[in-house]
């Protein structure tokens, strides 16, 4: 399996430097990479702290902006030893109210950027790295990937991000609900006829797949594609019916610490 590609580590001095991240700046694109490959990239309240700084701090010019992961997977989804952490230091959920609630934060500002957002998948994609790559505009996946939805098999609801209301109206709620009940892992050219990606090459053609799709819409003028963006989030933001997001963070946190304070009691059944 070929790495990706290294990018040069950039940072601006408001932010300070980035442990979780590496960043890289080409002319009007910006490269964000998920950068702590040796626990699959995941998701933590240090990198969701980043990815906000990042995200709410774009510089001039940026047009684009691609999200992409170091080492063999994307992101294989939150950082469940965290979430323990977290119940221990605040068995009633605090903390994991205040990392939900940036999860929602990070995605709402993928999807809301000014610059297009662009997710570019390979190896594994879990949970709540499926959440970060559905908030980007545009996905691209290499065709060994792969995506699954585990949560419920955790003791976990699915609520992380939005995840849920993307996935209810990119998909469609039959097969939200298949894929959300089972768990099941889905490949690269299952996710494309779900339009959980918009285009499946082999990996080594993922950058200029990427390309491909930068080069028109950096050509765009400025104000006609912030409009078109907003435009296209108001108009499918309905469809969705009912957008809950906002209560991930509380039902995650009611969940996670009712699990949590029945271990300690010794009334969890365990399958």
């Amino acid at each position: 399996m070929n790495a990706p590609q290294s990018l040069p580590c950039t940072t601006t001095p408001t932010l300070g430097p980035l442990r979780t991240l590496r960043t890289g700046r080409r002319g009007p694109v910006l490269d964000i990479e998920l950068h702590d490959p040796d626990q699959g990239n995941a998701v933590t309240e240090a990198m969701l702290d980043e990815l906000l700084a990042v995200l709410g701090a774009p510089e001039p010019g940026v047009r684009v902006i691609v999200l992409s992961g170091a080492g063999d997977d994307f992101c294989l989804g939150g950082d469940r030893t965290e979430y323990t952490d977290f119940l221990d230091h605040d068995p009633t959920g605090g903390g994991i109210r205040t990392s939900a609630t940036k999860g929602r934060l990070v995605c709402e500002a993928l999807s809301g950027n000014s610059a297009v957002t662009i997710a570019k998948v390979h190896g594994k994609a879990i949970g709540a790295g499926l959440g970060l790559a559905l908030a980007c505009d545009l996905r691209v996946g290499a065709d060994t990937c792969s995506f699954r939805l585990p949560e419920l098999a955790l003791g976990l609801p699915t609520a992380w991000g939005g995840l849920l209301p993307r996935l209810l109206n990119e998909i469609g709620a039959a097969r939200v609900r298949e894929l959300v009940l089972t768990g099941r892992s889905f490949d690269a050219q299952e996710a494309l006829s779900l339009s959980v990606l918009q285009k499946v090459v082999p990996e080594a053609q993922l950058d200029d797949a990427i390309a491909a799709w930068a080069r028109p819409v950096v050509r765009r003028p400025e104000g006609a594609l912030r409009v078109t963006k907003t435009l296209l989030n108001s108009y499918t933001a309905p469809t969705r019916l009912a957008d809950t997001s906002a209560l991930d963070a509380e039902l995650m946190a009611a969940v996670l610490a009712a699990t949590h304070y029945a271990r300690k009691e010794g009334t969890v059944h365990h399958m």
